[in-house]
């Protein structure tokens, strides 16, 4: 694969239905500019996400964005990361050549020493299947069916984050609380 494979505009292969697994031990590690532009990546990245070290530097971390993630998730993502908090996340990544592996994300706001945002910083470890089978994936396939209803994008993110909001004020807790509870 060359960068003009990969560049805007450009076909990627179609989703293999294959998981790449990675093992329990084993952390992936990107950090990324304030674009999200990747501006680092360990091996365990580049081996699970199927790219070079010089196909992720530079790339928009979005590269790996598999279809099946509703785009309330990422809103819901950089609107925790851009009011300088952490948060914690499941995640359906795609690989370049169209298998999947499933995350449990962690991450962070990178800063300078005055205490301006720079970047981010993420840390990924399995997800158990369990929880991504039972209560992730269904949640999910709610989601992107009510992103799919609307014709706007935006307006189908609004309408899967009022469906996510309530479904939180509903159980009574935080985004947060339903992560780590389960």
């Amino acid at each position: 694969m060359t960068d003009a494979d990969t560049g805007p505009g450009r076909s990627r292969p179609s989703l293999t239905g294959i998981a790449r697994p990675f093992q329990d031990d084993e952390i992936i590690v990107t950090k990324t500019d304030k674009g999200g532009r990747i501006t680092y990546a360990n091996r365990t990245f580049l081996r699970v996400a199927a790219l070079s070290e010089d196909q992720a530097l530079g790339k928009p971390h979005n590269l790996i964005r598999h279809p099946d993630m509703p785009r309330v998730v990422f809103k819901l993502l950089w609107d925790t990361l851009g009011a300088g908090n952490e948060i914690f996340a499941y995640v359906l990544n795609r690989a370049v050549n169209g298998d999947h592996y499933w995350v449990f994300a962690h991450v962070t706001p990178s800063r300078d020493t005055g205490g301006n945002i720079i970047g981010y910083h993420s840390s990924r470890r399995t997800a158990d299947q369990r929880i991504v089978n039972d209560i992730i994936s269904p949640l999910y396939t709610q989601l992107l069916a009510e992103e799919a209803k609307h014709s706007r994008i935006r307006e189908g993110m609004a309408a899967s984050e009022a469906m996510l909001m309530g479904l939180l004020r509903d159980r009574g807790v935080s985004y947060e609380q339903l992560i780590f509870s389960l």
